[in-house]
């Protein structure tokens, strides 16, 4: 199993309210979920009007598959024209990467 997750940073073009900027961030966010099926939520600089941060994970059986997923979200957002991409983190870890516990029932002590 592989996990991808990509971290957009966003320069919101004319927008001069928290209200506006919802109004453009939303949009991108419903789309981004529908189009890849993935969890995709506004991650940062929420308290910022100009500034977005559009954080992404996705599941997969492979790496190639995360990437793919993952460079088509960061396509769909740079051909908006209301954002510009400032900075793009992307990052794919294997089941084995992940730090912690493996899973234990509800109840279990560490």
């Amino acid at each position: 199993m592989w996990i991808g997750t990509l971290s957009l940073d966003l320069l919101l073009g004319d927008v001069h309210s928290l209200k506006e900027k919802r109004s453009v961030v939303r949009p991108i966010v419903a789309e981004l979920r529908r189009r890849f099926s993935l969890s995709v939520a506004e991650t940062g600089h929420l308290d910022l009007h100009r500034r977005a941060e559009i954080g992404m994970a996705v599941v997969a059986a492979d790496r190639a598959h995360c990437v793919e997923v993952l460079r088509a979200c960061e396509q769909l957002v740079a051909g908006r024209p209301e954002v510009e991409i400032l900075a793009a983190r992307e990052r794919c870890l294997a089941e084995d990467d992940t730090e912690g516990h493996p899973h234990m029932p509800a109840g279990t002590p560490d």
